[in-house]
């Protein structure tokens, strides 16, 4: 592409043909993907999402089984597993009502620090995603702009080729600026997906953890006595 062999040569290029619009857009896309691979190492690293072991220790906690249920989370170091074994440990320690809605206040600012931790970088990225498009629009004006100003200075001999090569310069950074935007959008919403699950997670292990006998809850006539902590999770 451009006749460039590497990428180094190609980025340059279009910096040379786009000016300084397409260099703020390669900017931000090694903003983005710096972003994006962060995010990508800490979702692995943290076990962003479901986790098929909280899920058994939550049933079994459900069938009485406390001790089991912790035992299968004690080596687990997803995110997942080390909120819901600590709200388990605590849970189980909790003698009178009044502790035990100290223990949901608790966990509520734990899991909301926790989704909070697993949204950074996200308004980022949004920001990426939204302002690309428009500053490549933004360069092909100024670039039609200079295209039509040159055609007005040649007056009768205008050369058709050299228009049509002004206006292809010009659209090249509203292209810069799409190919940035569409994959930091794509990006964005896999990671908000994942955050979901994990959202959901919380607030389903939560509930099950400091109502066990109500985590069927949901029947008609039944109130919804959801703990802080699922509710502060649900929020954020």
């Amino acid at each position: 592409m451009f006749g460039f062999s590497n990428p180094v040569d190609r980025a340059a290029g279009l910096i040379e043909l786009g000016g300084p619009v397409v260099a703020l857009l390669l900017a931000l896309s090694v903003i983005a993907l710096a972003i994006v691979i962060y995010k990508i190492a800490q979702y692995v690293r943290l076990g962003t999402g479901r986790d098929r072991q909280v899920d058994d220790a939550v049933r079994l906690w459900r069938a009485g089984d406390e001790g089991a249920a912790r035992a299968r989370l004690a080596d687990r170091k997803t995110a997942l597993a080390g909120l819901v074994r600590d709200a388990m440990s605590k849970a189980a320690q909790a003698g009178t009502s009044v502790a035990r809605s100290d223990l949901e206040d608790h966990f509520a600012i734990v899991a909301a620090r926790q989704l909070q931790r697993l949204q950074s970088g996200f308004r980022a990225l949004e920001s990426i995603a939204q302002v690309a498009p428009l500053i490549g629009l933004f360069g092909t004006v100024l670039g039609m702009i200079e295209a039509f100003r040159q055609l007005q200075e040649a007056g009768n001999s205008v050369d058709p080729s050299l228009l049509a090569g002004g206006i292809w310069v010009a659209l090249l950074t509203t292209a810069v600026g799409l190919a940035v935007a569409m994959p930091t959008a794509i990006c964005l919403s896999f990671f908000e997906s994942r955050v979901s699950r994990h959202r959901l997670a919380i607030e389903e292990a939560l509930t099950a953890v400091f109502n066990p006998v109500r985590a069927d809850a949901g029947a008609p006539g039944q109130a919804d006595d959801r703990p802080a902590a699922v509710a502060a999770a649900h929020a954020h």
